[in-house]
């Protein structure tokens, strides 16, 4: 497997845990999550790739939709979480923390035994 094909894997069963995290915050439209991602350039997604995983997400009732008016366009579909939502994502973060934490030790064990 090339370092492509890994990221690519990586950036993908992490990526359902970041939009669910920034929606958390408040209520966003799909544009507005393309952007935010954009800001690190490792969880760039395009529009093929993000609404896909909105609709899994509220077809699988994670997430609620709903249209708001826009003071600088149409209308716009905005995504909150759901009860189940916010379920799915403290357990996301209750296994990142386990993960990025076995990461850690790993790496730190590695470089105690290059010494």
């Amino acid at each position: 497997m090339d370092m492509p094909d890994w990221t690519a894997q990586v950036r993908r069963g992490i990526l359902e845990y970041c939009i669910l995290s920034l929606i958390s915050a408040r209520p966003c439209y799909g544009y507005e999550l393309i952007t935010l991602l954009n800001r690190w350039e490792t969880l760039a997604v395009t529009e093929g790739t993000l609404y896909p995983l909105l609709r899994r997400l509220v077809k699988e009732k994670h997430l609620d939709s709903f249209w708001q008016e826009s003071d600088s366009g149409p209308p716009r579909k905005y995504y909150s979480l759901t009860d189940s939502g916010k379920l799915l994502l403290g357990a996301m973060a209750l296994e990142w923390k386990k993960i990025s934490s076995a990461v850690s030790e790993i790496e730190k064990a590695g470089k105690e035994d290059d010494e």
